[in-house]
């Protein structure tokens, strides 16, 4: 079963596919990277048409190439992969986060509904609030500099700034700590570190959720 992997970050690349491999290794995978997305994203500090028909294009060219679902990995574009899903309401199409954000929910709720939303990208904490209900806490936590590191090449840097983050927030008490960008993921264990709270992860979440959903469709 093919399933196709649309990334507007680089960085979004190997984690997805970690996750893939140690999941659902049976899956195949087909990954369509358009960093571009996300330069311009920066840029123009919104979305518009443009970039939903861009999307589109993407999608149908996924599905052309045989992909029986999509799984997009950048957390910044709601909208526009709300755009997919209405184009193509028969296949299995996943917005990077909604997996990642039914787990957090529901450990929130099983505690106090606090909810550490860590991103290193704006547009994320700018987008995602949004799609989380309203009977949880949101703490957004950006990690400044980070992303930077990681494009230098220096994860270790980039974990150590994102854990160093989280403990800061982690004197609010989080019942939850939710990774935001499929970059993140890399830092899980380092932030599991200086927290008390459970972490999630967008692939983790992700993997198990377009696994379900495509056995059943």
């Amino acid at each position: 079963m093919r399933i196709a992997l649309i990334h507007a970050l680089a960085h979004s690349v190997a984690p997805i596919n970690r996750e893939l491999e140690r999941a659902w290794p049976a899956a195949l995978r087909m990954n369509l990277l358009d960093d571009s997305l996300s330069a311009d994203l920066a840029r123009a500090g919104r979305l518009d048409a443009r970039m939903t028909e861009r999307f589109l294009a993407l999608a149908g060219y996924a599905f052309g190439a045989g992909a029986a679902g999509i799984l997009f990995t950048c957390s910044a574009f709601g909208p526009c992969i709300d755009a997919v899903v209405a184009r193509w309401p028969a296949h299995p199409v996943l917005k990077p986060n909604e997996a990642m954000i039914d787990d957090a929910v529901a450990t929130a709720r099983a505690g106090g509904g606090r909810i550490a939303l860590v991103a290193t990208f704006a547009q994320t904490l700018a987008s995602m609030p949004d799609e989380f209900p309203r009977d949880v806490a949101l703490v957004p936590v950006m990690v400044d500099d980070a992303l930077a590191a990681l494009d230098r090449g220096d994860g270790a840097e980039h974990d150590r700034l994102v854990a160093q983050a989280v403990a800061r927030a982690e004197m609010a008490a989080m019942d939850v700590v939710a990774l935001a960008q499929f970059s993140l993921a890399r830092a899980a264990e380092a932030v599991a570190r200086v927290t008390r709270a459970p972490v999630v992860t967008t692939p983790g979440s992700a993997v198990r959720r377009l696994r379900e959903r495509l056995r059943s469709a």
